[in-house]
């Protein structure tokens, strides 16, 4: 792997370790409802987006524009139905997330992002045929065992964490597709478009709006930290590296979070949720063992 490459691959890495963090602010919003902290995550992400990009990013605004007019009609609609289906897979699994965070348990809102991994390297090898060496079908088998045994736990758990990591691996599925145009200016469409489709939901529900400095200080930290700039970073990793490298990436998520509900949180775990984790970390050695070899060989070069 080369060296702009590992660029790409530090991007990906870098998003789910913040991702991974992610239960600290939601667990400070746990007395406010679900859909009213994914409606705010939603409103203070575009404010804060939109802002950036059209005082920062006019000209890769401009070019996505010449870009898109250059389009056939049938190549436009495609990447239309490509922003709203990602949009509606976005907006989904970030709900399921927070409702799993605060309403379920943080173990299952982690486990979701060890399935995740598997029908994302899965997905791209079938839809957009990526290759998958002898070596990472192995490393999908040791997961694979790892949520086998994670499994024997809650049923329900394990239906949220499913249906968490499937919107979100086909998100990432239809990303990589999106190639030529700018990751951030698809990032603030998707979350102008969820912020349309949020609306009516929102003025249907609609009470008084929080007054807490304690609520919108910690929206804005999942706006801004939890949100744009890892969302950015996936985003941009998937330039670099393909689909199924990245959902493999996904793996650091759970095991910080997983750090973070133990040492945090003080959640118990047993000896064989220990286990899964175990070899939930050997799979995602086995399956990046050739771009870890690189980084170990560019360090040796540049001693």
């Amino acid at each position: 792997m080369g060296k702009s490459n590992l660029r790409y691959f530090f991007a990906g890495v870098l998003s789910f370790a913040i991702w991974g963090f992610f239960s600290i602010p939601l667990r400070n919003l746990k007395a406010f409802p679900s859909q009213e902290i994914l409606y705010y995550r939603i409103f203070t992400s575009m404010v804060f987006l939109w802002v950036a990009i059209l005082v920062f990013r006019k000209k890769q605004i401009r070019k996505d524009l010449d870009y898109l007019a250059g389009l056939k009609r049938k190549e436009k609609q495609t990447i239309g139905f490509q922003l709203v289906a990602s949009t509606v897979l976005l907006t989904s699994n970030w709900y399921t997330y927070i409702y799993a965070v605060n309403n379920v348990s943080l173990q299952s809102a982690a486990f979701a992002y060890m399935v995740c991994p598997l029908i994302t390297a899965f997905g791209g090898f079938i839809l957009l045929k990526e290759h998958l060496s002898r070596l990472k079908l192995i490393s999908l088998g040791i997961a694979l065992l790892s949520i086998i045994l994670l499994a024997t736990g809650s049923f329900v758990e394990v239906m949220w964490s499913v249906a968490i990591a499937s919107l979100y691996a086909f998100y990432l599925i239809i990303q990589r597709k999106m190639k030529h145009l700018d990751k951030l200016n698809v990032l603030a469409t998707q979350i102008g478009m969820a912020v349309l489709m949020m609306l009516p939901f929102y003025f249907f529900e609609h009470g008084n709006i929080p007054d807490s400095t304690w609520f919108w200080g910690n929206i804005t930290v999942v706006a801004v930290l939890f949100t744009i700039i890892p969302l950015f970073l996936s985003l941009y990793a998937l330039i670099g590296i393909p689909s199924s490298t990245l959902g493999i990436i996904i793996y650091t998520n759970p095991i910080i979070a997983f750090t973070v509900a133990i040492l945090y949180f003080n959640e118990q775990v047993d000896s064989n949720k220990l286990l899964a984790y175990l070899l939930l970390l050997t799979s995602v050695i086995v399956f990046n063992w050739s771009i870890l070899k690189d980084i170990l060989t560019f360090k040796k070069k540049n001693i």
